[in-house]
């Protein structure tokens, strides 16, 4: 492995986590590929002769230097992965148990009269097909989701870009019979450069995970109205699996106490506040499984940075309070007073 993408897994369990170079992940054997269900490159597409594999691109840059790919893999030589994909868009890869899928939409192939209308034509397109694989395959419990959309915080026609993605989501939700409340996955959204396509990829199981809340934070499918006419459609993380192989998926959390964000300005400040959110999690999914099996050391941390030149900064204060592996990508965050994000798996 080389010193510009390390290999790392996110705790124990078949289910891995790992980040590799383009050229690291070609070399693999044979044997290495069977297990892998998916692959998602940052600021460009895989580069990757393995078509039957879901490929995705959030098309944001890396921060953590090379050209590193996120791979998500099952190490279990006796599983048999299923391979398949629906209407040309969802690309899916999957168990009996589990499920990982992939979809990129251009908004300019949608014409929906105007800016905003192609991007809630596109997010409630992308939606519903998932959910149609879900269906098709018997994996109809969403474990994570993660959402690329271009400029995110920009304004289109009178509303947030982010505003209007959430509508549609919620849309979707409505229109497929699911909950908006409660059961939803945990998810993040993010902002892509302008132009690039609305990029979704996804887990599921045939087994619910179990929702985990943050008590210091309001439910974001609770927010006021101030946030946008349709709330967010996620939980704050979840835990999937049998209790002794269990994986907690943390979704995209930030400086937010309640449903305000606070240290306006302040990225230390934006950073610990962040930890200690996350902590809240780690507490509340040890009580949920009854022992303490999360622990901040333990997670895969992937760190959104909206100015790269706070970096150094968030480096060394992560640094001083956890020794996680850490990935660090330049990203426009969901709102416009958040200066870092944190994700996680472990």
């Amino acid at each position: 492995m080389s010193n510009t993408a390390p290999s790392i897994a996110a705790g124990t369990g078949s289910l891995q986590l790992e980040y590799w170079s383009s050229d690291e992940i070609g070399s693999q054997p044979t044997s290495w590929w069977q297990g892998v269900l998916g692959v998602v490159g940052f600021e460009k597409p895989p580069s990757l002769d393995h078509a039957h594999i879901p490929m995705a691109a959030s098309m944001i840059p890396s921060l953590s230097g090379g050209d590193v790919c996120e791979v998500w893999r099952v190490a279990d030589p006796d599983l048999q992965l299923t391979t398949g994909s629906a209407q040309a868009r969802v690309h899916y890869r999957c168990s009996d148990d589990l499920l990982f899928g992939t979809l990129s939409l251009a908004e300019q192939a949608i014409d929906a009269g105007s800016e905003a209308g192609a991007l809630l034509r596109a997010t409630e397109i992308a939606y519903q097909e998932v959910f149609d694989v879900l269906g098709a395959t018997g994996h109809p419990h969403l474990i994570r989701i993660w959402n690329y959309l271009p400029q995110i915080n920009a304004q289109s026609d009178g509303d947030e870009r982010y505003r209007h993605f959430n509508s549609a989501r919620q849309t979707a939700f409505r229109k497929s019979g699911r909950a908006i409340t409660g059961t939803v996955p945990a998810a993040c959204a993010l902002g892509s450069p302008a132009g690039s396509p609305l990029c979704v990829y996804f887990l599921a199981a045939r087994r619910p995970p179990k929702m985990i809340e943050n008590p210091r934070q309001t439910s974001a499918y609770h927010y006021p109205p101030k946030f946008g006419r349709h709330s967010p459609i996620f939980s704050r993380a979840c835990v999937w699996g049998e209790s002794s192989r269990s994986k907690l998926f943390v979704s995209g959390t930030a400086s937010i106490v309640g449903h305000e964000t606070i240290h306006h300005g302040d990225v230390v400040a934006q950073t610990r506040e962040t930890l200690v959110n996350i902590g809240a999690l780690l507490a509340e999914a040890n009580r949920v499984v009854g022992s303490p099996r999360f622990s901040l050391d333990a997670l895969q941390l992937k760190v959104y940075v909206r100015r790269p030149a706070d970096l150094p900064t968030i480096k060394a204060t992560l640094s001083s309070r956890t020794a996680a592996s850490m990935v660090f990508l330049k990203a426009d965050i969901c709102r416009e007073d958040l200066l870092v994000e944190i994700e996680a798996v472990g």
